[in-house]
């Protein structure tokens, strides 16, 4: 009876990983449905240099495809200073983006700024000094409005020289009060663009990495068919649905990676960021859902 159970369970996972390498192609009839961002300028608002690698590799490298048209950047709040690798951290980050489909170095930009940005498991980053950093790159009227050097017109749309911010949500992924800070901060952000602006749309589209239980974060690939599956249906469902809800583009993006690009985000993370591949960073690129699956939420703030 034991090998029995080994038997099925061998042929089960073997069954998994051929969905995935079928169902995980341009061609599939699950990704052809998927919901996407076309022609979009688009900020990855991360808190460490890696962070793209080991959780949105595949947003980055489904987002990045030129016939998309988008145009993606990524935002770092911190060196990731912590160990005194900051500048190499930098270099790695810059390898790493290039090697997942951004067009330029130039189109990397990592703050440093340990005093309201220290990369740290203990201190969190004041949701004010994250939205003040977003309007000063993104939303100068609002900028030069928190400065005191202009006043905003009511009756004037807002504007960002941006469409859309992704970043991790309330919880994390891991739980990291950096990672967290980023969801306060740039909710913070587009209320403030927002602020007695009704009846406008808000410029700027909020979408935040979906946090999982445990199993899910550690199951790898056999999350695929799961994640395809829920995203198959939300996708249905979204159709027939009459909420009213706020917000511009998709309610949710769900990216699978095909096996190829699996690869291509294994490559970032290893030979980008040499420096933090200490052994549970080879476990996690390994066994985390988030190197193959990203779903992303879109926040009606």
């Amino acid at each position: 009876m034991p090998s029995l159970n080994w038997t099925s369970a061998v042929v089960a996972i073997a069954a998994i990983f051929l969905f995935w390498t079928f169902s995980a192609t341009s061609n599939s009839p699950f990704t052809r449905n998927f919901p996407m961002l076309q022609n979009k300028r688009i900020v990855l608002l991360i808190a460490h240099p890696d962070d793209e690698a080991m959780f949105f590799a595949p947003s980055v490298l489904g987002l990045t495809k030129p016939e998309l048209g988008n145009h993606l950047k990524i935002l770092c709040l911190s060196t990731g200073d912590a160990d005194g690798l900051g500048e190499t951290r930098k270099k790695e980050l810059q390898k790493s983006a290039l090697q997942l489909g951004l067009r330029d170095e130039s189109d990397v930009f990592v703050v440093d700024d340990p005093s309201r940005f220290p990369d740290s498991m203990t201190k969190d980053w004041s949701a004010e000094d994250v939205s003040s950093l977003l309007a000063s790159a993104f939303a100068p009227d609002l900028a030069a409005s928190l400065n005191g050097s202009k006043k905003l017109d009511p009756k004037k749309a807002p504007a960002s020289t941006i469409d859309v911010i992704m970043t991790f949500d309330k919880h994390g992924v891991s739980n990291h009060i950096n990672h967290r800070s980023l969801y306060h901060g740039t909710v913070h952000f587009v209320r403030l663009l927002m602020k007695e602006k009704a009846g406008f749309a808000s410029p700027v589209t909020l979408y935040t990495l979906t946090s999982t239980s445990i199993f899910r974060k550690y199951a790898g690939v056999l999350d695929a068919p799961f994640s395809m599956l829920q995203g198959a249906l939300s996708n249905v469902f979204a159709r027939f649905s009459k909420s009213k809800k706020s917000g511009t583009g998709p309610a949710r993006l769900l990216f699978v990676s095909s096996v190829s690009e699996w690869v291509v985000a294994q490559s970032a993370m290893v030979k980008g960021h040499q420096s933090q591949m200490v052994w549970f960073r080879w476990g996690w690129i390994t066994i985390g859902r988030y190197m193959t699956v990203n779903d992303l939420v879109r926040e009606d703030v």
